[in-house]
């Protein structure tokens, strides 16, 4: 029956037509939850983040969010790993080209991913998981992923040669000073010290990684 389009037809194509946009405003709502619950995070920590002030911040229904997210750690983990995604895509972004042996400008960009609200909300995430048991192992797996693919860039970026005696720990030691510089900025803006701080981690790096 070359040629004949049946009503089954037309039927089969306009479902599949009315499928895709309910498919992208499903996918916005899901990113405008995630922001939200970053953004609550940051502002509010884990106890004034619940699940109604994020629909309500994102502008859904809380069946709406608790449709995407059914629970309230589904959501915060999902965010953190949302978190996470955007930390490694902004610190890619940075160096497109790869960095170019400039060691002070890597330093300086993996500190300002433990400086902003991205950590400053995945930090709120941990200390909820350091007393909530249903919590602490799905932010534990994935901070260790994290972690893994943190180490990873900077390894790349950083023309890191982990083979040699004691590479590894170095690379590992900047990414502890710089969340350790993160948890400082909670407190105060101390980005003069900060930047000496760089500084001088940038001369290290030289010396130990050649």
């Amino acid at each position: 029956m070359g040629g004949v389009t049946t009503v089954g037809d037309r039927a089969d194509r306009a479902d599949r037509a009315d499928r895709v946009p309910k498919q992208d405003r499903s996918r916005a709502t899901r990113q405008r939850l995630l922001e939200a619950a970053v953004a609550c995070l940051a502002e509010h920590g884990w106890a004034g983040s619940t699940v109604s002030v994020v629909a309500e911040r994102a502008g859904v229904s809380r069946g709406a969010a608790q449709h995407h997210f059914p629970t309230r750690e589904d959501l915060f983990t999902a965010a953190v790993e949302y978190v996470a995604e955007e930390r490694s895509t902004a610190l890619r972004a940075l160096f497109p080209q790869g960095a170019a042996g400039d060691r002070r400008a890597v330093v300086s960009a993996l500190v300002d991913l433990y400086t902003g609200p991205l950590f400053r909300a995945a930090l709120h995430l941990w200390v909820a998981a350091s007393n909530e048991d249903q919590l602490r192992p799905r932010v534990t797996e994935l901070e260790a992923r994290v972690g893994r693919e943190t180490h990873r860039i900077a390894v790349d970026l950083l023309g890191a040669d982990e083979a040699r005696p004691g590479v590894r720990e170095t690379v590992q030691g900047l990414l502890d000073m710089a969340r350790g510089l993160g948890l400082a900025n909670l407190l105060t803006d101390d980005a003069a010290r900060r930047d000496r701080v760089v500084t001088q981690w940038a001369v290290l790096l030289e010396e130990a990684l050649g």
